[in-house]
């Protein structure tokens, strides 16, 4: 029976369809057929969860007080274990009561933002290309969303130039992520000082996204925003457990900064769901407070996943800067082919998968966005197979 009266609400036939999950069918044809997929389309990191982390969460569900439901606000453990792993790591002080708040993963809570604080016809700044939850969050809040272009020759980085004085000063809402997805840019300390500038002088609410926190290397290490003087007044800062800690489907995550934007968050969150399983809260508290040791072997890895592949695609034809942050390399598409083309070519004739940059906005238009979360040896399977269909950067011809 089908409910041909009953239509979506306004905000759904809005939306543009979601890539990722479009990829999902594509993968999933593809596999019905025997296809032995080499899948870098989705950030979805390789590798199974820290054992102390997988302990701590079997000890956490054994225990029978954890069975109820957990605090809104979550634990004042995990909110007390964020808000030290805030100070070690940058030197930032927190309310671990009121400036700290646990997600369900950060994709959630930046959606949910979105519906707390943007209404219809509100402006909002988005860099494009952008992870797509800062642009459809808002975009399903009924917002008036405005772009910001990314240019490769300023490095990716937002140029305040580039916002027109009438968006600037109608702006509420401004969403930005360094270091960056899809482009795996970083940004300098000075941006970040003129972000919280440009943020004060127009009243706007700032929204950085530092899912990729910790993976830095080269001796990188990025800035958090609520490091700038000021910043907490206008600012909050979102966290994930998905990347660093191989935690992608517990969804866990967080939200730190201005109390009063954090408070309005939580009463949105209080009438649609009740948190995060409190034995997941102490499996991410032992993720926290993992040894640096952890970290430096994780930096490690996508090092040297990032360094072999720019290498062998090199024997391509491809010249590509390595990137100082994040798991992804940003890559131009060959010459004369669109983002989805390229992507579709690669999957239909080498079986290997990779996401095209109009996923992330018309911005990412001529690029696709490789993850790297396979080995190396599956890394030169995935371009060895580009190479005997004889795709390369100047020729993406394949041989018949």
């Amino acid at each position: 029976m089908t409910l041909d009266w009953l239509k979506p609400a306004e905000r759904l036939s809005s939306l543009p369809p979601y890539v990722f999950a479009r990829l999902d069918e594509l993968k999933a044809n593809a596999r019905a057929q025997g296809v032995d997929l080499i899948d870098l389309g989705m950030g979805n990191p390789g590798g199974p969860t820290p054992a102390p982390v997988v302990e701590a969460a079997i000890a956490a569900i054994r225990d029978e007080n954890n069975h109820g439901y957990p605090p809104f606000e979550g634990t004042a453990s995990f909110r007390k274990t964020i808000t030290d792993w805030y100070y070690r790591r940058y030197g930032v002080t927190l309310d671990p009561d009121g400036e700290a708040l646990p997600l369900m993963g950060s994709k959630e809570g930046l959606g949910h933002l979105a519906m707390a604080y943007i209404n219809p016809g509100d402006v909002v700044l988005v860099p494009t290309p952008a992870y797509p939850a800062h642009f459809r969050g808002p975009a399903i809040a009924g917002a008036d969303i405005h772009t910001i272009p990314l240019k490769a020759e300023n490095n990716w980085v937002i140029d305040f130039n580039d916002i027109p004085k009438e968006s600037a000063e109608r702006a509420k809402v401004l969403y930005f992520n360094y270091p960056n997805n899809p482009t795996g840019a970083v940004a300098p300390r000075e941006f970040f000082e003129e972000m919280v500038a440009f943020g004060q002088k127009h009243q706007i609410l700032l929204i950085h996204d530092l899912c990729y926190a910790e993976l830095a290397f080269d001796g990188y290490q990025p800035t958090s925003l609520l490091e700038i003087p000021g910043a907490k007044e206008i600012s909050v800062e979102f966290h994930t457990l998905s990347k660093t800690y191989h935690m992608a489907g517990w969804r866990v995550g967080f939200v730190v900064g201005n109390r009063h934007v954090i408070q309005g968050l939580r009463t949105l969150k209080t009438n649609l769901d009740y948190g995060i399983f409190s034995a997941l809260q102490q499996a991410a508290e032992a993720a926290l407070q993992l040894p640096d040791e952890y970290l430096t072997e994780v930096q490690a890895r996508y090092r040297t996943r990032r360094d072999f592949l720019i290498e062998e695609m090199a024997t391509l034809g491809w010249r590509i800067d390595k990137p100082l942050a994040a798991m992804y390399l940003w890559v131009a598409c060959p010459p004369g082919m669109t983002a989805s083309d390229f992507a579709l070519l690669l999957l239909q004739k080498t079986g290997v998968v990779v996401t095209p940059g109009t996923a992330f906005g018309a911005g990412g238009e001529g690029y696709v966005r490789i993850s790297l979360i396979e080995d190396c040896d599956r890394l030169k399977e995935a371009v060895d197979r580009l190479r005997q269909a004889n795709i390369r950067y100047d020729s993406p011809s394949v041989e018949s």
